[in-house]
């Protein structure tokens, strides 16, 4: 294998990302002569991967701590066999997450393998089965997977390990796909099979360079591990101070390519945040949606912020995920309101739009975790609803909420195509904040973001 000696092995990238590594105890599983299907030479196989890798399996378990956050660490020799999954690789990896359970640690797999191994057939591809296992029950005791994309990373560990994980990091130039290079169709695009293409196509988070993985690693794990109950308080408005006149005088503010815009709240609400992108369906909305997590005064939020944009499919569905996932770390979640409406065009009714917007709809409704809304820009219609909380909304002065657009409203009410017509009927529907706090349908104690608010209970 020596076309592989350029990959670092399990030892080197544990360095790379941890301290104090501590490797656990494996179970013994009694060895018989040449595997289970006595394949022959497999022996001698994983006799001559022991001597080239120092390695007795595919995969090196244990704790170590990234920068500062003790986590279990499942790192893949990919030097041993291709690090391909066997029964006795499945031993290994039940071992790890059966430790991070009991001791409350999260999960970093760092995966670099071929699938599952041939000399084992059906017994190594149902370890498959165990790995999807262990990795729900994890889930399910509210503990977070942070997968790191190695090169390669194809077959069963790319559909368990890693696109299973909650948050998926790849290293530049990464081969990642479920199907390997040896078995794709010959006229397939290698592009489509690298961490870049899978960051577009939402299936990845972000690509991090070796250099950067440790800092970024210990990022993820620090927000993920900072659980708090309490609701995030509304951002403070960075724009007008003052309240619109009238409803069209509130959609000219919010129209005005001055006011500020997402991004800007973000960074003013946040000491830090990293991004979760893709929502893991085939597609990604960064021009729509913003989310992630960040750190302010000393506690995690989850953020999902529209950007004054059309919000596509994709960017309600990477929303949906974000406040699932915050749900069951138990991280409270602030929504940014701020888009005209959600994408009408073909494209987005064949991506499913309607069906994204419900599920979002159904996310905020059920959400367990206290959820936090502002309303910074436009809000157009069921697109801005969908990740409003109701009864926790507020809205800056220079925002709006509305049922429909005034032009739309003045074009379904047969109304002359004038300004003067498309103000009265702005004016009608009483879309100022001021309105809509009459209303009852924004809070009006903006000025304390609910700070007082008893701790949210389930």
């Amino acid at each position: 294998m020596t076309a592989d000696d350029h990959r670092p092995g399990a030892r080197e990238i544990l360095a790379l990302v941890g301290d104090d590594f501590r490797e656990l105890d494996y179970p013994q599983r009694e060895s018989r002569p040449d595997g289970p299907l006595g394949w022959p030479g497999y022996d001698a196989s994983r006799a001559r991967a022991a001597e080239r890798t120092g390695e007795t399996e595919s995969v090196v378990c244990g704790t170590a701590s990234v920068e500062g956050v003790r986590a279990v660490l499942i790192a893949f020799e990919f030097g041993y066999l291709g690090g391909s999954l066997g029964e006795r690789t499945g031993d290994r990896l039940e071992a790890a997450y059966t430790y991070a359970r009991q001791h409350r640690l999260p999960v970093v797999p760092l995966i670099a393998t071929g699938g599952s191994r041939m000399q084992e057939g059906m017994l190594a591809l149902t370890q498959l089965q165990r790995v999807a296992q262990q990795s729900a029950l994890t889930r399910a005791a509210g503990l977070p997977q942070v997968a790191v994309l190695r090169d390669p990373t194809t077959g069963g560990g790319w559909a368990t390990l890693g696109a299973g994980a909650d948050v998926v990091l790849a290293l530049p130039g990464a081969q990642v796909g479920f199907a390997g290079s040896r078995v794709r169709p010959p006229d397939a695009d290698p592009a489509a099979y690298t961490a870049e293409a899978q960051v577009a196509a939402g299936a990845a988070d972000a690509v991090v360079t070796p250099e950067r993985l440790r800092e970024t690693l210990g990022r993820w794990l620090r927000l993920l591990t900072t659980p708090s109950g309490d609701p995030a308080p509304a951002p403070r408005a960075l724009g007008a101070s003052d309240l619109p006149d009238t409803g069209w005088d509130a959609v000219r503010r919010a129209r005005s390519p001055r006011r500020p815009r997402a991004e800007s709240y973000l960074d003013d609400y946040f000491t830090h945040r990293v991004t979760v992108s893709g929502d893991r369906c085939g597609g990604a909305d960064p021009d729509g949606m913003l989310c992630g997590f960040g750190e302010r005064e000393g506690r995690t939020v989850a953020y999902a912020a529209q950007t004054g944009a059309a919000t596509r499919p994709a960017g309600y569905r990477t929303a949906t995920r974000l406040i699932r996932l915050a749900e069951r770390l138990g991280i409270p979640v602030l929504t940014l309101v701020d888009t005209p409406g959600a994408a009408n065009d073909a494209e987005a009714e064949r991506q499913g739009q309607g069906a994204a917007i419900a599920e979002l709809f159904g996310a905020v409704a059920t959400a367990r975790t206290p959820v936090t809304t502002l309303v910074i820009g436009e809000g157009g219609s069921g697109g801005a609803l969908a990740p409003a909380a109701p009864g926790r909304t507020w809205a800056t002065p220079d925002s709006y909420f509305s049922v429909i657009a005034p032009e739309q409203a003045a074009r379904i009410l047969k109304r002359p195509p004038t300004e003067s017509e498309t103000e009265r009927t702005a004016n009608q529907l009483r879309i100022r904040p001021q309105d809509l706090a009459e209303l009852g349908v924004i809070r009006t104690d903006y000025g304390d973001g609910g700070r007082d608010e008893p701790k949210h209970r389930p």
